[in-house]
């Protein structure tokens, strides 16, 4: 199994790692992000392993506003046979299994992913018991509400002081367990039970949401609903050019892992950024 050390943080140069997301789901909110079959989802990791991804996400449960949980076993099937195939071709990329669901977690690790991504933010409480097991790092997200109901009424006196103290409320649980601050990646939860201005608050502060300096940050922005109602993009596939013009923003925002939906673009971003250091 690849080692997550090495590709946790920011890259030397100060940019991002890339994370690109395939959804094993009928129902994710970017319909070619989804797919079922083993043959595509293996090409699709390939292809963004090629093209600069360090890491891949795979998420059997969508949870796109108003979406409802899927069955345990459900998810299970779906994403334990795609991050198998997955690591058997790729066994030096970085894999991040997204689910609120400590036996979904403990089935992918052992079919090879190396980190879980937990929106929900340990609300299944042996999460915290899988990520001491099996020594890998967990991704915390903030969420106002669940999937269903987070955008109903979005509400915050201060929403950049909120966030960091949830983030931090849940990042000292963790250390108090025994976890290595380093390996507790802080995200905002961009989209998720936020507003317009909730999101571009949270964005504009960067790493003020982070309460431990070693903790890594990530930012997963990618063609989200903030481009509809910013640019006025109604469908998903023409929100590309938002989402990279947010992208260029997360270097100077400490951004250590960028979850995207367009590695190949994400790479060329960043890469012609660095050439003009």
């Amino acid at each position: 199994m690849a080692d997550w050390r090495p590709i946790i943080k920011c890259r030397d140069n100060g940019f991002p790692r890339i994370m690109g997301v395939i959804n094993v789901t009928p129902d994710s909110f970017f319909e070619k992000s989804r797919t079922s079959n083993l043959d595509e989802i293996l090409e699709r990791a390939i292809f963004m392993s090629e093209n600069g991804a360090d890491w891949i996400d795979i998420g059997g449960e969508s949870t796109r506003p108003g979406a409802t949980e899927v069955t345990l076993k459900e998810e299970l099937d779906r994403v334990s046979k795609a991050i198998e195939i997955i690591r058997d071709e790729l066994p030096n990329i970085g894999i991040s299994v997204d689910t609120r669901k400590s036996d979904v977690a403990i089935s992918a690790l052992r079919h090879g992913a190396n980190m879980i991504n937990d929106i929900s933010a340990l609300s299944d409480p042996n999460m915290k018991n899988v990520i001491l097991e099996n020594d890998v790092p967990i991704c915390i997200m903030h969420m106002q509400g669940t999937p269903r109901n987070m955008q109903n009424n979005p509400h915050y006196k201060d929403v950049v002081t909120e966030v960091k103290e949830y983030l931090k409320l849940i990042s000292e649980e963790l250390i108090e367990s025994g976890i290595d601050k380093r390996k507790i990646i802080n995200d905002p939860g961009i989209g998720f039970g936020k507003l317009l201005e909730h999101n571009l608050s949270l964005l504009s502060a960067g790493r003020q949401i982070v309460s431990h300096e070693s903790m890594p940050l990530m930012w997963g922005v990618s063609r989200k609903k903030m481009f509809k109602d910013l640019l006025g993009r109604n469908q998903t596939k023409n929100r590309l050019a938002g989402t990279l013009g947010v992208a260029a923003m997360a270097p100077k925002k400490g951004v250590d892992i960028i979850r995207v939906h367009d590695v190949r673009e994400h790479y060329d971003l960043y890469t012609s950024m660095a050439s003009l250091e």
